[in-house]
């Protein structure tokens, strides 16, 4: 699945440990999301979604190809 939370926390200013830090996971989960080696689960993208104030479409984008 394609993200681009990497864009969106560093146009925040924040460190990986600060978004997980708000979103309760780890930076390793954090850095697993951006580089695509990890889907998060619905609650984990919902936390994401309400962080940024947007939806969860607006960050993720499905790969149809699989």
């Amino acid at each position: 699945m394609k993200n681009d939370l990497r864009e969106r926390r560093e146009r925040e200013g924040k460190s990986q440990a600060d978004l997980a830090a708000a979103v309760d996971v780890t930076r390793q989960s954090i850095n697993a999301i951006e580089r695509g080696r990890y889907d998060p689960s619905l609650e984990l993208a919902f936390k994401l979604a309400r962080h940024y104030n947007c939806t969860i479409e607006d960050i993720f984008e499905p790969s149809l190809d699989d």
